[in-house]
């Protein structure tokens, strides 16, 4: 099997309302970087888009009126769950499950602007 560079065998692909605005989201809470430049369509929505979370890609496009939103609920692993969540909280997040010391990390859970479910966790040493 043949994989294109920088994807993996799933990955997310994400129809949001608000495309660009998502990706400046991912940037400014998860450090993403664009791996596809967002392709336009005529109007200027988000035809197509790629951004990577360290090493995992997530797609996204605009909705349509045939492609309504759909969301998803994401699990990140990030160096710094509290910096991760207030970053979230900034750029406009709720607040689904405050932070927490759980058996698995430290963790807690947003919705972002935009509907997806961000569960944001950082690994102690204690759970590795």
């Amino acid at each position: 099997m043949n994989i294109p560079k920088n994807h993996q065998v799933v990955m997310p692909y994400l129809i949001v309302n608000g495309a660009l605005k998502f990706i400046d989201f991912t940037k400014n809470v998860f450090n993403a970087t664009t791996l596809q430049a967002p392709i336009l369509r005529e109007d200027g929505t988000v035809q197509h888009a790629e951004i990577t979370i360290h090493t995992s890609t997530i797609m996204v496009t605009d909705e349509t009126k045939d492609w309504k939103v759909q969301n998803a609920n994401l699990f990140v692993y990030v160096p710094d769950a509290d910096e991760s969540f207030k970053k979230a909280v900034q750029e406009g997040a709720s607040v689904l499950m405050e932070l927490s010391d759980q058996d698995y990390g430290r963790t807690c859970g947003v919705t972002d602007p935009f509907g997806n479910i961000w569960w944001i966790t950082s690994v102690n040493k204690l759970t590795i």
